[in-house]
């Protein structure tokens, strides 16, 4: 079960999996997938989101809600699991966590598979989401989270460390953009031929800390090397953060690009990659920067550690201090060679421990180990490179 209406990073994995499942390779492992995902609106059933999963070649099934926390979505979800029989129930959000926990007969002679992607930012209503998430995912079987940076935190809510398993998000080569692309790009967004782009994608949120980058680039403004910084994503922070451009002074500086389905021309077009997020998972537009082999410069919050390492495949951050965050991107405009050691390192990282084939062979060891202890009765066969799992 997965609450998406768009392909967001948790949904680009498992449908790239199912893809991959239809391969004669993947067809070995004799494992199948069905989704199940939730709309609230007549017609909504070919939301961007569940196009994909169809285009993939996979059972969907849509749950109707009439509000969130809809009880009414319980003997669908019966239903749901007469129909398809599953092994294995898998759980994305927390109102699926949540259901799977409410519905102990789903979970009979099952295992309960329950992927933590992350806490939301602590407001109010978020800080009450993440409690009942907690609550639920002490009733899974497994819980698999993106990072080991969420480990404590699990604990802390009474999951067992022999229940909790670490798949970080996974990233595609980069697919080369032409020449022409890009110059396309830079003419649209007004960038001159003399000028650096520094780059940063994502949701513009509180917890991304696009605030923080903004301070952070006032500093820069009397740097000798002309720069604008590209900011690609929607979000509830976007008006907030273009007064604050104003604000800065940095409005002719900064370029709100908005939401793109193919980001390749940003980063083919980008000379540093920057995450200044206050708070963070897996993030897929980080392995995305590396594989695009671009010189980053990211904060230290949550996973963004096991994936960059500081003076090595890119330079790290307190989170929260502009500061600092200034320093980084300054030394990477400013020293082209150490720019271009930490953008090859990083994409070598990716290829070896983010790639696509590695996320695939561990998720299938995670089922392979689950189903071998849980006694779920499933002839399940994994492939050679699973066995070392």
């Amino acid at each position: 079960m997965m609450e998406a209406n768009s392909v967001t990073g948790p949904a680009k994995n498992i449908i790239g999996f199912c893809r991959w499942l239809r391969t004669p390779e993947g067809a070995q492992t004799r494992l199948s997938v069905a989704i199940a995902t939730f709309t609230r609106n007549a017609g909504a059933d070919h939301h961007e989101f569940a196009s994909a999963v169809r285009a993939a070649g996979t059972d969907l099934y849509v749950i109707r809600e009439r509000y969130r926390y809809d009880p009414g979505v319980m003997p669908q979800i019966r239903e749901i699991a007469a129909q398809s029989e599953p092994d294995i129930i898998q759980t994305h959000n927390n109102k699926s966590h949540l259901l799977a926990k409410l519905l102990p007969e789903l979970r009979r002679r099952r295992l309960w598979f329950a992927f933590h992607h992350g806490d939301a930012y602590p407001d109010f209503k978020q800080r009450l989401f993440n409690y009942v998430d907690r609550v639920s995912l002490r009733s899974a079987d497994r819980v698999v989270t993106v990072c080991q940076a969420f480990m404590p935190r699990l604990a802390a809510c009474g999951v067992t460390s022999d229940r909790i398993r670490i798949l970080h998000n996974s990233v595609m080569p980069f697919s080369p953009v032409s020449l022409s692309e890009r110059a396309e790009l830079r003419s649209r967004l007004g960038i001159g031929t003399d000028e650096a782009v520094v780059l940063a994608i994502g949701r513009l949120s509180r917890e991304k800390g696009h605030a923080v980058l903004l301070r952070a680039l006032q500093q820069l403004r009397s740097n000798p090397r002309k720069w604008k910084l590209v900011l690609v994503g929607m979000g509830p922070e976007r008006e907030t953060l273009m007064r604050l451009a104003r604000s800065l002074g940095l409005s002719e500086r900064v370029l709100f690009a908005g939401a793109h389905a193919d980001v390749r021309p940003f980063y083919a077009t980008a000379d540093v990659f920057v995450l200044p997020s206050l708070s963070e998972g897996s993030p897929n537009v980080l392995l995305e920067a590396m594989a695009a082999k671009l010189p980053i410069a990211a904060t230290k919050a949550g996973g963004n550690p096991e994936i960059i390492l500081h003076n090595e495949t890119g330079l790290l951050v307190p989170i929260g201090d502009p500061q600092s965050l200034a320093s980084a991107i300054t030394q990477l405009l400013g020293e082209p060679d150490l720019a271009s050691r930490f953008a090859e390192a990083a994409c070598a990282r990716a290829t070896r421990e983010f790639s696509v084939e590695q996320y695939r062979c561990r998720l299938l060891g995670f089922y392979a180990e689950a189903l071998e202890t849980g006694n779920a009765g499933m002839n399940y066969s994994s492939p050679k490179s699973a066995d070392a799992n």
